[in-house]
């Protein structure tokens, strides 16, 4: 049946209109079908296509190849391990660039098979790679930084000053052309992140090559190696962290399911929330199922229709499962999952007042 019918009371509906052989009430809000239907630009709130995004991080990863291969020789030449491990962290963000790109091209094929939600997860894989390698090179530039901090090389001051300089000007491009794509994905965050912090390595590293050419204290090019390492520890814990928030299924960053639950129940007729599950498929892309009952007489489409808004308009969440069933009802569940959400006893629903619960 179609979402938008209304049905006798007692009688539970399916909003998707599929024929879901358990016969509950479930609601598929369908905006969804405007949000995600395209396979791309999803999330894309300022209106940056896929492709655009793909422009942007291809022309960051032609800069920075480019420019790599040239500081990992004059690196070697200076015996600077400040621009060795500026190079490493560019050869990471090469790599970050393109698991991004294939990450970005797998995500928007079409659910198939048994991948209902398509692969869209990809760019979450994509991410805990970055968070990985970065943590991997941090661990190996610090075992280097102690081993010449106890005995430091003759550096090429002048060398590192200037070759680093031209670095942060490479880099200030490469972040600019990130910045631009939709770094509310997940994936892309991670290449901007690899950028980012290579730009403040570069810095660091002029410092430290200005230093030497000036002072000749050849340890500040170690110094400054054991800060790269920091920006990494730093940014791949958090590349980390994040994208295994989302394989866990907890609830996205800034939405507490507890405060999100007590809002659900405290709409007009519906007497309970259970069974509340919120959790991101993707970056971006949040998903949101609960079992609502309501008052013997309310309307279940109305009230579906209601807590729908509500979650679209106060938390973004546009791709909602939620089986609606008159409390009278014989089927329950027998032993909910999570806690229950009821209405504040102190502030009851003035249900005869609103016309959705006087069916």
């Amino acid at each position: 049946m179609s979402a938008d019918l209304d049905g006798p009371p007692g009688k539970r509906i399916d909003a998707h209109g599929s024929g879901h052989g358990s016969g509950h009430g479930s609601g598929h809000d369908n905006a969804h079908g405007s949000a995600h239907g395209q396979g791309q630009g999803h999330g894309h709130g300022h209106g940056v296509s896929a492709n655009a995004d793909r422009r942007y991080l291809t022309a960051a990863l032609a800069l920075i190849l480019g420019y790599m291969s040239v500081e990992a020789t004059i690196g070697v030449i200076a015996s600077s391990l400040a621009l060795i491990s500026d190079a490493a962290h560019m050869m990471t963000d090469a790599f970050a660039i393109i698991f991004a790109l294939i990450a970005m091209r797998i995500a928007v094929r079409p659910p198939k098979g048994g991948y209902t939600y398509g692969l869209r997860r990809a760019e979450i894989l994509s991410a805990q790679l970055n968070g990985l390698t970065l943590l991997l090179l941090a661990a190996y530039f610090v075992y280097e930084s102690v081993e010449r901090l106890l005995s430091p090389p003759d550096v090429n001051g002048q060398l590192v000053f200037w070759t680093s300089l031209s670095g942060v000007a490479v880099n200030v491009a490469a972040t600019w052309l990130i910045s631009k794509a939709n770094r509310s994905s997940l994936n892309v965050e991670g290449a901007f992140q690899h950028i980012l912090n290579d730009l403040y390595a570069f810095i660091a590293t002029t410092i430290a090559g200005l230093v030497i050419w000036t002072t000749g204290f050849n340890r500040a090019d170690v110094i400054a190696s054991l800060f790269v390492a920091a920006l990494m520890l730093k940014a791949g814990y958090g590349l980390l962290r994040d994208a295994g928030r989302v394989l866990m299924e907890a609830a996205p960053a800034g939405i507490d399911p507890t405060e999100l639950g007590a809002r659900l129940a405290e709409r007009p007729c519906v007497e309970e929330v259970h069974d509340l599950h919120v959790w991101e498929v993707s970056s971006g892309y949040p998903a949101l199922s609960a079992h609502v009952l309501v008052e013997p007489k309310g309307d279940c489409h109305a009230v579906r229709r209601d807590l729908q808004e509500l979650l679209r308009s106060s938390y973004g969440i546009t791709h909602t499962t939620l089986e609606v069933d008159h409390l009278d009802d014989e089927f329950h569940c027998e032993d909910p999952h999570g806690p229950r959400h009821v209405p504040v006893a102190a502030e009851p629903h003035d249900h005869a007042a609103d016309p959705q619960c006087d069916h």
